[in-house]
């Protein structure tokens, strides 16, 4: 029998082929998921509720038309999945599918076209692989931090553009300045900073 992944700890150095083997199945993909999205449990999207002996799972039953990963709230008395209120809502794409997009657009130093996407996961046509890079482009650049970084915080800065013609290397117009802060062995936090901000940063 295969044995699921039950951790959300994930190697630097893993190849797409394992990368594809960890989200092999749909439940595996999904377990993954909730992990991450609920650390600590599931919680109701629709009032909040966090309590353990208030919500349950709902198993499956394709007869009856429950999909997978279905659980009811006892406070609201509502249904959800881990999936409402992300950028996986409403999508038919298969979740393990979204991982592994995700992977693609994270470990690509240049990103990754729509039509790359569309052969390497076999997606239906040119607008479904355009819709999900939509999705994941604007879910890394809306980050939402709830919560402080703890322990040792490194921070470091860079700026991001090319060359530019009769200019030389100091030359900062077309450069984005980007902050990051690292927890030892833990988080990673950037930010794209205000150019005029950086320049003032940069005087002190």
């Amino acid at each position: 029998m295969k044995e699921t992944t039950t951790t959300t700890g994930t190697p630097d150095d893993l190849t797409l082929d394992e990368i594809m083997q960890r989200f092999a199945t749909d439940a595996d993909a999904r377990l993954y998921w909730e992990l991450i999205h609920w650390p600590n449990g599931p919680v109701c999207p629709h009032c909040k509720n966090n309590e353990a002996k208030s919500i349950w799972k709902i198993e499956a039953n394709k007869k009856k038309k429950i999909r997978e990963g279905l659980h009811q709230c006892g406070k609201c008395n509502k249904q959800f999945t881990s999936t409402i209120g992300t950028i996986f809502e409403d999508s038919h794409i298969p979740l393990r599918k979204w991982l592994v997009a995700f992977y693609l657009n994270s470990a690509s130093k240049k990103g990754i076209s729509s039509l790359q996407l569309q052969r390497i996961l076999g997606l239906g046509s040119y607008r479904t692989a355009l819709f999900m890079q939509h999705r994941i482009r604007h879910s890394l650049k809306e980050t939402g931090f709830d919560s402080k970084l703890s322990g040792t915080v490194e921070c470091d800065e860079t700026y991001v553009g090319g060359k530019t013609r009769g200019q030389g290397r100091r030359f900062m117009g077309n450069k984005v300045p980007v902050v990051s802060l690292v927890e030892r062995d833990g988080r990673v936090r950037s930010q794209v900073m205000n150019t005029s901000l950086a320049r003032i940063s940069k005087k002190f």
